[in-house]
């Protein structure tokens, strides 16, 4: 039985409370799902409606930070830069937090059943993030990939997965690692790349014999390829466009459509896809994201539900999607609530379109980083272009730091 099925069954077993609509002026907006996107949208609409009732729903009671991770994975970050409370942050801004396991969500009745009671809505927020998808691995064999999720984590959907990483990390003495790269579109484009770089410095501190065999079934990362064959020719292996055709996560052997490589130990990340939350209650269609309306993010066919973060299709037939990042995450969970706070109030909001800056460790010593700018705007027409700019740093210095504990400020935390 799938978790969400167990779930949804347990429900119906226990006696568990219906949260009526809320009796405020401007209703109720429930948040579904704490990360950059939901975080941010809960905040900006208690400061942009402080009449609205607004209920932020994560199973989990922290935050976990995505970027700055690959520097903790290292050593070169504390934990406490990553983790966070959610209920601080909702305390802070004035919005209620539900740590819970969302089961369903009922459109038509606009209802968010959970394990701590059902919800009703006038609106809702769906910013649930990403799935992993191991079909294309191993078809319909769900064995393989839980014990891939068990032994290989990527640490790219969930936030506790960081530490089976990390663990995993400080436990290998030598031999061939193994990191996959998903295909576009997935989560935080540059991150494999930066982890990958941030490894192959570690090994090489600690005198780890150890070769890191990267597969990336897209064009080559050109800024990356640079820095892995002029710093790290002996600790990195990196093989662009090589599209992973099966893995065997018991014998440790994954099959490309070029070579087969036995590995001592493996990161290994799959396919993406939008969480199945948002493909429960019918949100996803055959390309398996979430389709929106690219101003407004309004579901393609229900204009109460509000699509935020990772989950969301492409946006435009001249770049596709939004790269899948925190900050843009954040900036679409702002846009969302001022649509919100407009249909509220009776009236109309104006188009906005979001932004993003990520800050990227191209090498730890001597510490290089790169600036990468993301802009839109629209073309006479209405269609969204998208403008990418970068910025290399030789002598770079905390940066990325700073940026993220604006970034964590504007969400609720408090600095630390």
């Amino acid at each position: 039985m799938k978790r969400r099925a167990f779930v949804a069954a347990a429900l119906g077993l226990c006696a568990l409370p219906i949260f009526a609509q809320a009796k405020s002026a401007g209703g109720r907006v429930v948040v579904v799902g704490g990360g950059w996107g939901g975080l941010a949208a809960a905040a900006h609409l208690r400061a942009l409606a402080p009449q609205l009732d607004v209920v932020l729903i994560d199973r989990q009671p922290e935050f976990w930070s995505q970027p700055l991770s690959n520097r903790w994975l290292v050593g070169l970050a504390p934990a406490e830069w990553l983790r966070h409370d959610t209920g601080r942050a909702a305390q802070r801004a004035g919005y209620r937090f539900v740590a819970a396991e969302v089961a369903s969500i009922d459109r038509a009745a606009r209802q968010v059943a959970t394990t701590a009671g059902t919800f009703a809505y006038d609106w809702l927020v769906l910013a649930p993030g990403i799935r992993e998808d191991f079909s294309p691995w191993y078809g319909v064999d769900r064995d393989a990939a839980d014990h891939t999720r068990r032994h290989f984590p990527s640490a790219f959907v969930a936030g506790r997965d960081h530490l089976g990483l990390k663990a995993k990390l400080d436990a290998f003495t030598g031999g061939d690692l193994v990191m996959t790269i998903p295909p576009l579109p997935y989560r935080c484009p540059p991150a494999p790349y930066e982890r990958a770089g941030l490894i192959a410095w570690w090994l090489q501190a600690r005198g780890i014999k150890g070769r890191l065999i990267v597969l990336d079934p897209n064009l080559p990362a050109l800024n990356f390829d640079r820095v892995f064959r002029t710093s790290f020719a002996d600790r990195i292996t990196y093989l662009p466009q090589a599209r992973v055709k099966s893995v065997d996560p018991w014998a440790r052997r994954i099959v490309t459509d070029f070579d087969t490589i036995d590995f001592a130990d493996a990161i290994l990340m799959p396919p993406q896809q939008a969480a199945d939350l948002a493909r429960d209650c019918g949100l996803v269609g055959p390309s398996g994201w979430a389709a929106c309306d690219p101003l407004t993010l309004a579901a393609a066919d229900d204009d109460r539900v509000f699509l935020v973060g990772d989950v969301i299709d492409r946006v435009s037939p001249l770049f596709g999607h939004y790269p899948k990042t925190g900050q843009l995450a954040a900036r679409l969970g702002r846009i969302a609530a001022t649509q919100i706070v407009a249909r509220a109030a009776g009236s109309t909001a104006e188009p906005l379109l979001p932004a993003s800056t990520c800050h990227v460790i191209t090498r730890a010593e001597p510490r290089e980083a790169t600036r990468i700018e993301t802009a839109y705007r629209l073309r006479g027409d209405g269609v969204i272009q998208q403008t990418v700019r970068q910025n290399h740093d030789p002598q770079a210095g905390d940066e990325d730091v700073q940026w993220a504990r604006a970034m964590f400020a504007e969400l609720g935390f408090p600095p630390g």
